[in-house]
């Protein structure tokens, strides 16, 4: 880790305080998790890149082309292929 002095303003430290007394964790670790979770919601892909993605990935995962139709059929036969040991 890297050693770094900041300075706040007192309601800052006030909170930051008491937010780590409060969790039982030091001051530096809650400006860690601080920074960690603004990482995070930067890189936070948005809505549009979101479906994107989910459009690209529809009908990747699917079974056999009647799976919609047929999918009692084929728990069936899934559950046919289980031995008593496989059940446990």
């Amino acid at each position: 880790m890297i050693r770094t002095q900041i300075q706040l303003t007192e309601e800052q430290s006030r909170f930051l305080r008491e937010m780590a007394e409060e969790e039982g964790v030091s001051l530096a670790e809650i400006v860690r998790r601080s920074v960690e979770a603004m990482m995070r919601s930067r890189h936070e892909p948005s809505l549009e890149e979101r479906r994107e993605r989910a459009i690209a990935l529809a009908g990747r995962f699917s079974g056999p082309p009647d799976l919609a139709a047929r999918h009692d059929d084929y728990f069936v036969e899934a559950c046919e292929d289980w031995d008593d040991e496989d059940a446990l």
